[in-house]
């Protein structure tokens, strides 16, 4: 017993550690939020037909979003015309730095859409990443 309270401590540290190996695998089983980088991305859009939404408000849109998305701010996202009807196909989305983006992915997963996720670090990483953006004409 007197090794547990001299070295209580390190136990802390290593339990503290242990959770922290943990946590993602509990965190993505219980459906969190899924995030994918710039690279996987490009593979889902290039390879299973993804679809590019960009969540962010149509001024933001306009300054400058990825070449091909979508814009569906993340107040209209529910029920919007521009999401894909089949639901099996990935939906990447993306906002200006991908807070928005990561919410819009759980909302989406709770009404089917299996595939929904978001591009961690959103435009800006994209942009990092030199992939090609755009903006759309004022007005």
């Amino acid at each position: 017993m007197s090794f547990f309270v001299e070295n209580w401590i390190l136990i802390l540290v290593a339990f503290v550690s242990g959770a922290m190996l943990v946590w993602p695998m509990v965190n993505k089983a219980a459906g969190g939020p899924a995030a994918v980088g710039t690279s996987e991305a490009v593979r889902l859009i290039n390879r299973e037909k993804g679809v590019l939404i960009d969540v962010g408000e149509p001024g933001e849109y306009a300054q400058g979003h990825a070449t091909g998305a979508r814009n569906v701010p993340f107040g209209q996202l529910e029920g919007a015309k521009e999401l894909p009807s089949n639901k099996a196909l990935p939906v990447i989305l993306l906002c200006p730095t991908g807070a928005r983006a990561g919410r819009a992915a759980g909302l989406l997963r709770k009404a089917g859409y299996e595939k929904a996720v978001s591009v961690s670090g959103g435009n800006a990483a994209w942009r990092e990443a030199q992939l090609p953006m755009e903006k759309s004409a004022a007005g």
